[in-house]
């Protein structure tokens, strides 16, 4: 059970933070990620930019990115300026519907500095499980 977490702005995750990420596909594939997450104001909010090395268990480990918008009110838009999810202040669900997938997760702050995200992803093209641990550098 999440305990209450203080409010979290925008300006709290400026800034250099480490990440571990586990993936587990419905099917039984696993795969890690190892890295580091940096969010960099833009003007408009901050850039978060994660980066690292993506070992999937039984395959090549590749080099991996991704890039996302964050605004002042917590909303997250991918890079492209569509909206993708509202970051609930104080930790909690957010949701996004990415047709035919459901994708759900669920932030947990109440560890601050280092807190967490649960994806959860299920539909006929997508089915998994993504467990991140971030931590301030």
């Amino acid at each position: 059970m999440q305990t209450e977490a203080a409010e979290r702005v925008l300006a709290d995750f400026e800034g250099q933070w480490d990440l571990h990420r586990q993936i587990e596909h419905q099917g039984g594939q696993t795969a890690k990620f190892v890295g580091q997450a940096v969010w960099t104001p833009d003007g408009h909010g901050m850039i978060y930019r994660e980066t690292g090395r993506l070992e999937m268990i039984g395959g090549p480990v590749l080099q991996a990115e991704r890039m996302y918008r964050w605004r002042d009110n917590l909303d997250v838009n991918f890079d492209d300026g569509r909206f993708f999810h509202r970051v609930p202040a104080v930790g909690g669900t957010a949701r996004h519907w990415c047709d035919p997938d459901s994708y759900v997760v669920q932030y947990d702050f109440t560890r601050w500095p280092a807190f967490s995200t649960v994806w959860e992803v299920t539909g006929p093209k997508k089915a998994y499980r993504m467990v991140s641990q971030y931590s301030r550098r």
